[in-house]
């Protein structure tokens, strides 16, 4: 199947997601080849269109493109025509004059990517926009789940945090709903929305609801978002909110541990756990660029024959 956007996994249906997981297994089996390259998408061209500082995300959708053989392009927002005023309707214009086949794109306003969608011909990719969604981050993070647990259904996944700011939350929340996963959401009241008409625990003790988890994804604390204080120090949420050797030891020995990144170790995750073999937070990195790479390889409308020739 083949889908023109990715804007979000609250649009897609469990059978879209579905699809792109067993593409991003097909995917990940090139990276044992000794050349780590298919001409899927030979003859395309990615932009990756980055209106917020990003590392991590950037990096894997220009791996990802580049091991489809895309060309790609990146454009970043400081010292560009937005800049100087330029709106985001005209930059990606621009960008697609230069025959663009697929935009990537990251914004600090929820909802950017949506407009853009409506506004260009390229196909889009939402790579993060603002409080609303990361959908390749969420899809990653089922993919690592799926890899581990060998399912999806039934899971009991803890997500713990800073909720209320993060977009890898809700598509995490959106993701794991429709594919069968109980999903418990813990951090202080005051970083916890509700999700009304949406099947999520909440649990305000991060120790109870470690009790069952299967997995527990830890989300770091955004205070470049924060426009009031949440709570009362970083000292205080390590304490009741951070992971640790003490609070783990609630947990079932198989839990697995994730973490978007960037970490703050000592925050919200402490040094020992990060780095113990119940942390797959490394596999996650190495799966976002398969992941994304079957998300731009799905966009494209490319044809299935193109990746199976080495």
């Amino acid at each position: 199947m083949a889908f023109k956007h990715l804007l979000g996994l609250e649009e897609l249906s469990k059978t879209d997601i579905e699809s792109i997981l067993t593409s991003a297994k097909s995917f990940k089996e090139v990276f044992t080849r000794s050349v780590k390259k298919v001409p899927a998408l030979i003859g395309k061209t990615v932009v990756n269109l980055f209106f917020e500082p990003s590392t991590r995300t950037r990096t894997s959708f220009e791996l990802a493109a580049k091991r489809l053989s895309a060309d790609v392009i990146n454009f970043t927002a400081s010292g560009s025509s937005v800049s100087k005023g330029e709106t985001l309707i005209d930059t990606a214009k621009t960008i697609e004059a230069l025959a663009s086949d697929i935009i990537v794109m990251r914004h600090s306003e929820s909802g950017a990517a949506s407009l853009l969608s409506k506004n260009v011909r390229s196909s889009v990719v939402n790579a993060g926009d603002g409080m609303h969604e990361h959908p390749t981050q969420g899809l990653l993070d089922m993919f690592t789940m799926l890899e581990h647990k060998g399912r999806i259904e039934g899971l009991n996944v803890v997500i713990v945090g800073d909720i209320l700011h993060s977009r890898v939350a809700r598509s995490n929340i959106y993701g794991l709903i429709k594919l069968g996963a109980n999903v418990t959401l813990c951090g202080p009241p005051t970083l916890v929305p509700s999700f009304s008409g949406l099947p999520v625990r909440i649990e305000y003790d991060l120790t109870k609801a470690l009790e069952n988890a299967d997995v527990v994804n830890i989300l770091r604390i955004q205070r470049e978002r924060m426009d009031a204080n949440y709570f009362p120090s970083l000292r205080e949420y390590t304490k009741f909110f951070g992971l640790t050797t003490d609070k783990l030891a609630h947990a079932p020995k198989d839990i697995l541990i994730m973490h978007p990144g960037p970490m703050n170790r000592g925050v919200e995750i402490a040094h020992e756990v990060a780095d113990c073999k119940n942390s797959v937070i490394t596999e996650q990195v190495t799966n976002g660029v398969a992941v994304r790479m079957a998300v731009l390889f799905l966009v494209s409308g490319a044809k299935e024959k193109n990746f199976e020739t080495d």
